[in-house]
């Protein structure tokens, strides 16, 4: 989390989009920037709970594939809309599937489901398989750029990730490149991991 909010900082010194992919090494939970405390530590068992950068609700990390997307201000996809921006980034991981020929697709709808848990149910815009939400994302978008973090449940559970992060890599569009974290990001990261992430006042602030 503190490497993405890094990267977002960094955004008017970089002047490109970055993608990033990235994994857990231990089973986890993150949550929306705007949630409470309480009621996240109510809904699931998940432990270590981490506040995210960007809003939405609960994601549990585990065998997830997680990735995050930074775009710098005067990017197209930072002058979209939250609703396209969102839509978009689907499409983008839709189109990876489809490139290792696994059929999903867009939710035209929403599903309800309980408060705060981002796969139970599905927004307009998530991607799904077989009828059931395997990507969500959060996004931040301010005046240093837009951050989007997203999570993909892998669709067959015994599919390699390296075939998808190459996928993703072969189809995206635009001029934009796989993050290589330099001296100054990592400098930051673990900097913001110290004064805000490790911090209980942080995690705890609503």
């Amino acid at each position: 989390m503190a490497l993405d909010e890094a990267l977002l900082e960094a955004m008017p010194r970089l002047q490109k989009p970055v993608l990033r992919f990235y994994g857990w090494t231990q089973p986890a939970a993150t949550f929306g920037y705007f949630q409470k405390f309480a009621e996240v530590e109510r809904s699931t068992l998940l432990r270590p709970l981490i506040r995210r950068p960007t809003g939405g609700g609960i994601v549990p990390h585990d065998a997830d594939w997680t990735y995050s997307l930074a775009f710098p201000p005067g990017h197209e996809w930072h002058s979209l809309r939250a609703e396209e921006s969102y839509r978009r980034v689907h499409a983008w991981i839709q189109s990876a599937f489809a490139k290792l020929n696994i059929e999903t697709e867009l939710a035209s709808d929403c599903k309800k489901s309980a408060p705060g848990q981002c796969f139970a149910g599905h927004e307009k815009s998530d991607l799904l398989w077989r009828g059931k939400k395997i990507a969500g994302a959060a996004q931040r978008r301010n005046k240093l750029g837009l951050l989007i973090q997203g999570s993909v449940q892998p669709p067959p559970l015994t599919m390699p990730r390296v075939p998808w992060e190459d996928a993703m890599c072969a189809v995206g569009t635009g001029s934009w490149e796989r993050a290589l974290p330099d001296a100054g990001l990592l400098a930051r990261a673990t900097e913001l991991c110290r004064e805000k992430y490790s911090s209980a006042a942080f995690l705890k602030r609503r």
